[in-house]
C-alpha cells in the first residue's frame, strides 16, 4: 500500500508531499491542474523511462520518492529480500532524474537498476489508464486475465516447466541432426587435424629449445673466438695466467718459511692453479666442439616453421596445439556415438511430449470451465455499469496441428468478444469497444480480479471517460468494492464518483513569483462539499448547488457507495 508520495521539481511541481491511506482515495481538480503529472511521477516509480523534459524549468534534477507498507504482501517481501534490498514492513523507492543524464534509482537506500525497479514495481502499483485499455484490447493478454481469474497460474506454471523441457530436448535433437548431416565433412576435418598434429611429434617446450640452439649456431664463430681467446689467456700463451701464477705460488712458499701465520697455504695455491687449468681446458674443448653446421641450421629453421604454422592454426602455443588434438579426438568419439544419442533423445522427446499433451489438455479443459464463469461474472458487472444489453464471451480459436499448437501458455488462444447492442453479433473486443465502454469493461475486470490480484495499489485514471449520471454512481460503488481488497487511487471529474471516496484530495494550480506550481491537499468535510459543488456547478456556486452536493455526500454515507 502506498502511504506517502513525495515529488520535487517534477514538471510544474515545486515540492509536493501526499499521505495516502487504505480504501478509496479520490483525486479531483480542474483540467490542467496537474493530475496527470502525478500519475507520470508514480509511473517513474514503476520503472517508466525518464528524460530531462520531466524536470521543472531552471532546476537540475527531479526527485520522486514513495513509501510503501508491504507488511501483508509476503511474496513481495521475499522478492525484495532476495534482491538484496532488506526485509521489513516498509519499502522506500526513490528516483532521481538529472539533466546531466546521471539518473539514479534507490530501493531502501541502495542503488538499484531499472530492471530491478520494474520487477518490484509490478507488484506495488497497477495504473489503469489508457495504457491499460490498450492492454485489454490485445488478445495476447486475454489468456493471462482468464488464468488469473480462474486461479490457473500454478497449473500453467507446471505446464510451462514441461514445455521448457520439451523445447530444450528438441533443440538438442536439432543440433544432433545437424551434426549428423555434416558428420562426414566434420570427421574428415577432425581426422586431418589429429593427423597433422600427431605427425609433427611435438615435444613440450620444443620450440624454446630450438630457438636457443639456433641462437648458438648463428653465433658459433664468435663463440669459438671467445673460447680460444680465453684459453690462450689462461694457458696457451708464453705469458699466460698460469705461467705468472707459478711465480705467485713460489712467493707464497717462501713467505711461509719465514711466517707460517700467513692465511694462504701452498695447498691453497695448488688448488687454485688446477682450477684455473681446468677452466682453460674447458674453454679449449668448447672451442673444438663447436663448428657451424649449415644442415643443422636448415633443419632447425624448417622445424620452427612447422611448429609456428601449427601454433598459428591451433592456439598460439605448443600446449594449445596438443590440447586441440585432444579436443578433436574427444569430438570424434562423440560424433561416432551420435546415432545412439539421437535414438535415446527421440525416446525422451516422445515421453516428454506425452506429458506436455496431457498437461496442456488439463489446462485447456480448466480454462474452458473458467471461461464460462468469467463470461457470467463480467456480464453481470458490465450490465450494472449501464450496458444492460451487453454480452461478453471468451472465444477459443481453432488449435493448429502438431507442435505449432503449443506455446509457453498452453494450446489455447482465447480472445474476448463483446456485443453492446440488441441484435448485434459478438465481435472481437479490440474492434468495437468505445472509450467509455472500455473504461467500464476494465473496471468490471478489475472488480472481478480484485480478490485474486496480488498488487497492493490500483490507480484508476480516466475511468469515468464517456459515462455520467446513474452509471457514474454505479462506477463509484464498484470502485468502493475494489477498494475493500486493494488500496485505490482514482482521478475523476465526476462528482458521483468523488462522493464515494473515503478521502478526497484536490489538485490545484497556483502562480506565485512568476512560477506555476501544482498543490495537492486532502479536503476537510467543508472543503469537500465545496469541491463536489464545483464539480457539479462550475465556477459560480449557488446555494442550490451546495445543497445538491450535500445531498450526494449524505447519500454516499448512507451506504449507497
Amino acid at each position: 500500500m502506498l502511504t506517502e508520495l513525495n515529488i520535487r521539481n517534477f514538471a510544474i511541481i515545486d515540492e509536493l508531499k501526499i499521505a495516502f491511506d487504505g480504501g478509496l482515495n479520490v483525486i479531483s481538480g480542474e483540467t490542467g491542474a496537474g493530475k496527470s503529472i502525478i500519475i507520470g511521477a508514480v509511473g517513474l516509480l514503476l520503472g517508466d523511462r525518464a528524460n530531462a523534459d520531466m524536470i521543472r524549468s531552471f532546476e537540475d534534477a527531479a526527485v520522486v520518492e514513495a513509501l510503501f507498507n508491504i507488511r501483508d504482501y509476503g511474496g513481495l517481501r521475499k522478492k525484495v529480500s532476495e534482491m538484496g534490498f532488506g526485509d521489513g514492513d516498509d519499502l522506500i523507492v526513490r528516483r532521481v532524474v538529472s539533466r546531466s543524464g546521471k539518473n539514479r534509482i534507490y530501493i531502501n537506500g541502495a542503488l538499484a537498476s531499472l530492471a530491478s525497479l520494474a520487477s518490484i514495481g509490478e507488484s506495488l502499483i497497477n495504473i489503469c489508464g489508457q495504457h491499460e485499455h490498450q492492454m485489454i484490447l490485445d488478445p495476447d493478454n486475454h489468456t493471462d486475465i482468464l488464468d488469473e481469474f480462474g486461479g490457473l497460474l500454478p497449473l500453467r506454471s507446471a505446464y510451462r516447466q514441461t514445455y521448457d523441457r520439451y523445447r530444450e530436448l528438441n533443440e538438442k535433437h536439432h543440433g544432433l541432426q545437424e551434426l549428423r548431416r555434416t558428420r562426414a565433412q566434420r570427421e574428415d576435418l577432425l581426422r586431418f587435424q589429429i593427423g597433422e598434429i600427431s605427425q609433427a611429434d611435438i615435444l613440450t617446450g620444443e620450440d624454446t629449445a630450438l630457438l636457443d640452439e639456433k641462437k648458438i649456431l648463428a653465433n658459433v664463430q664468435k663463440l669459438i673466438d671467445y673460447a680460444e681467446a680465453g684459453y690462450d689467456t689462461l694457458y696457451g700463451k708464453s705469458d699466460s695466467v698460469l705461467t705468472e701464477f707459478r711465480s705467485a705460488a713460489v712467493a707464497v712458499k717462501e713467505i711461509r718459511k719465514i711466517d707460517p701465520a700467513l692465511k694462504l697455504s701452498e695447498g691453497d695455491m695448488e688448488e687454485l692453479y688446477y682450477r684455473i687449468e681446468d677452466a682453460a681446458f674447458t674453454l679449449r674443448d668448447y672451442a673444438k666442439r663447436h663448428t657451424f653446421d649449415p644442415a643443422r641450421m636448415e633443419a632447425i629453421e624448417a622445424r620452427l616453421e612447422l611448429l609456428g604454422r601449427l601454433k598459428r592454426k591451433y592456439g598460439g602455443t605448443l600446449d594449445a596445439v596438443l590440447g586441440k588434438a585432444a579436443e578433436a579426438e574427444e569430438e570424434l568419439r562423440n560424433i561416432a556415438s551420435v546415432e545412439e544419442e539421437i535414438s535415446v533423445l527421440v525416446t525422451a522427446i516422445a515421453a516428454e511430449r506425452g506429458r506436455l499433451v496431457e498437461n496442456a489438455k488439463i489446462l485447456s479443459g480448466r480454462r474452458r470451465e473458467k471461461a464460462a464463469a468469467l463470461k457470467a461474472t463480467i456480464e453481470a458487472e458490465i450490465r450494472t455499469l449501464g450496458m444492460e444489453n451487453a454480452h461478453f464471451a471468451v472465444v477459443f480459436r481453432e488449435i493448429p496441428e502438431g507442435d505449432a499448437a503449443f506455446n509457453e501458455k498452453g494450446i489455447d488462444d482465447p480472445e474476448f468478444y463483446l456485443s453492446t447492442n440488441v441484435g448485434e453479433e459478438l465481435k472481437p473486443l479490440r474492434g468495437i469497444a468505445s472509450g467509455g465502454e472500455l473504461s467500464r469493461i476494465m473496471l468490471a475486470i478489475k472488480k472481478v480480479l480484485a480478490r485474486t490480484g496480488s498488487v497492493g495499489t490500483i490507480v484508476f485514471d480516466e475511468v469515468d471517460s464517456g459515462i455520467g449520471g446513474a452509471t457514474a454512481e454505479i462506477v463509484g460503488q464498484k470502485l468502493r468494492e475494489v477498494s475493500r481488497h486493494h488500496q485505490v487511487l482514482c482521478i475523476t471529474h465526476l462528482p458521483q464518483i468523488a462522493c464515494c471516496g473515503d478521502r478526497h484530495y484536490q489538485v490545484v494550480k497556483r502562480v506565485a513569483g512568476k512560477r506555476t506550481n501544482t498543490i495537492v491537499s486532502v479536503l476537510s468535510e467543508a472543503q469537500r462539499l465545496e469541491e463536489i459543488a464545483r464539480m457539479l456547478g462550475g465556477i459560480e456556486l449557488t446555494a442550490k448547488t451546495r445543497d445538491h452536493a450535500r445531498e450526494m455526500l449524505s447519500a454516499a454515507r448512507g451506504e449507497r457507495c
